[in-house]
């Protein structure tokens, strides 16, 4: 029998390095907390405002909840879509199979819900992190990949680095129902208790019980293995292992063959010294705070006008219950009136600079976040011309622009992770549904090969492949301003194919999406009247009298 390389001694080993990321990550752990009270209009609380101060009134404007669903609109505008490109001619097949295949495995994990969740996480937290898994128990056992949004509270890393392939161990610890543990793992059963592992967690609305759950730990590590880097997992269970990849025969070279972490980190605002970023609550959260803080002063002046107080002298003639009560038509006054009996405590109107303050903090926040009005649809300054907004527009989209080209860089990655899954699982064909009916699939044509030469192995290759991005559901601008490019290059001529050099020429000098299918089509229309020329000269030569007819 093997001896098993990962057992009690390992996992306990496991857990203190465990340990030590988590103290490392305790700051990060508590601004993620924090900024979900934040985005739930719930900060009063991170203020560490006084109890006394109960009864003041706690205005919590949605200036930054705004901001930041106007940039969750943009990432949904521009969803991305995946092609495959072979980086040898001999792939292009497997390039095109792979290019129909990514789109519907991710149809199947439901990756628009996944976009959508993991943009609302990386404008708040400043980083949306996915998980590419294969799991041996989707299609009734047969197993298949998984993509997962991951919540980073749950993912643990070597402190101090800003890659996660750099990190000498990653765990994901995950809390599961003890009776569901014990059904899919009966050795826990007898399992003596162990110290718990403490995930942090978000202050929820309802009452949560952990009681009855324990934490499961997924445990990826990387080690030097017959001269190359391979990556191992482990899963356990306080002090139990319930599955290693070194204990298992079928996994001597790895757990995954692509030997990396299958978690891509997609920071927002970029941060040295760890691999996640800073979100937009970062940095609105303090003018977000002054806009409160002023609003709170401007309703407290406010009531303090509409609710009228009076000074009464202490042995003054005036009955004050009576006069306390509005229904009462008659207060009665013992003895004469004075002017110095009652009078009325007068609030002097708010200065107009606690307003303009206010207004102040409200650009700020709209300037730093990128959130004007034109990103809004909405006109200011006198501009009415449909062109003109349209321009401001775009020129406001870059800030957008720029952020989801950093989504796609992440989805690259994402894909990537598929395609290496399906080179190392898809053994036997599988069969999608695709545009235009259904295909079936395999890994037989990307497996790596063994290369030989007169008898000599000179080692492993595989084909090798570029995911290229992008936009799948673009704005209704960019499509405007697609149909007008098109329309001005017809009234140009460039689809003339007498002025087809003029026109290659011209494109050759621009640069806009979709200028290679331009080019194809200009190329292929002075190709057919090249022929139609060649064609007429060769019936003149051999017909003279064709000419003439």
């Amino acid at each position: 029998m093997k001896e098993k390389k990962i057992g009690r001694e390992q996992v306990l080993e496991a857990s203190r390095i465990l340990k030590k990321y988590k103290q490392g990550k305790a700051a990060l752990e508590n601004k993620i907390i924090s900024n979900e009270q934040w985005w739930k209009l719930r900060h009063w609380g991170e203020l560490g405002v006084d109890n006394a101060d109960i009864n003041r009134p706690r205005p919590a404007s949605a200036w930054l909840f705004n901001s930041i669903a106007n940039k969750h609109a943009d990432a949904m505008d521009n969803m991305p879509e995946p092609s495959v490109l072979p980086r040898e001619e001999g792939d292009r097949e497997s390039a095109n199979q792979l290019s129909t295949l990514l789109p519907a495995i991710l149809e199947r994990c439901n990756y628009d819900r996944l976009y959508s969740d993991g943009w609302w996480y990386k404008l708040k937290q400043g980083c949306m992190c996915q998980a590419v898994l294969w799991d041996p128990e989707l299609e009734n056992g047969r197993g298949d990949i998984s993509v997962k949004n991951i919540d980073i509270l749950n993912l643990f890393w070597e402190p101090g680095i800003t890659d996660i392939q750099q990190s000498r161990n990653l765990f994901f610890v995950q809390l599961i129902d003890n009776d569901m543990l014990s059904e899919s793992y009966p050795e826990l059963k007898n399992s003596g208790s162990s110290e718990p592992i403490g995930i942090a967690k978000y202050k929820y609305d309802d009452m949560t019980d952990d009681s009855e759950k324990s934490a499961v730990v997924d445990w990826y590590y990387k080690k030097k293995q017959n001269g190359r880097q391979v990556l191992h997992y482990c899963r356990f269970c306080g002090e139990t292992v319930l599955y290693a990849s070194e204990n298992d025969e079928e996994c001597k070279d790895g757990f995954y063959e692509h030997g990396r972490y299958p978690f891509v980190m997609d920071p927002l605002f970029i941060c040295e010294g760890t691999p996640c970023g800073f979100g937009y609550i970062d940095i609105m959260k303090d003018a977000q705070m002054y806009i409160d803080k002023l609003g709170q002063v401007i309703l407290e002046h406010t009531v303090q006008m509409g609710r009228k107080r009076y000074f009464i002298r202490q042995n003054s003639a005036v009955n004050e219950e009576e006069f306390a009560n509005l229904k009462n038509r008659f207060v009665h006054v013992a003895g004469n009136l004075g002017d110095e009996d009652i009078r009325e405590i007068r609030v002097e109107p708010l200065d107009s600079a606690v307003m303009a303050a206010m207004n102040n903090k409200i650009d700020e926040l709209k300037e730093t976040s990128g959130n004007r009005d034109f990103s809004q649809g909405s006109t200011s300054g006198g501009v009415t011309a449909a062109s003109a907004i349209a321009a401001l527009q775009e020129a406001g989209s870059k800030l957008a622009r720029d952020m989801i080209k950093g989504t796609y860089h992440a989805f690259e990655n994402v894909c990537y992770f598929i395609i290496e899954l399906v080179r190392q699982f898809y053994d036997t064909p599988r069969s999608f549904r695709v545009t235009g009916g259904f295909t079936s699939f395999d890994n037989s044509l990307i497996k790596p090969k063994e290369m030989n030469m007169f008898g000599v192995s000179l080692g492993r290759t595989q084909p090798v492949f570029d995911v290229v991005c992008s936009a799948a559901k673009k704005s209704p601008f960019s499509k405007v301003s697609q149909n007008e490019l098109a329309k001005q290059l017809f009234q140009m001529g460039f689809f003339n194919p007498a002025m087809a050099q003029q026109a290659l020429a011209c494109l050759d000098m621009m640069d806009f999406e979709g200028k290679e299918s331009v080019e194809r089509v200009i190329r292929e229309g002075a190709a057919v009247m090249t022929q139609d020329k060649r064609y007429d000269e060769n019936q003149s030569e051999q017909n003279p009298a064709w000419q003439k007819h």
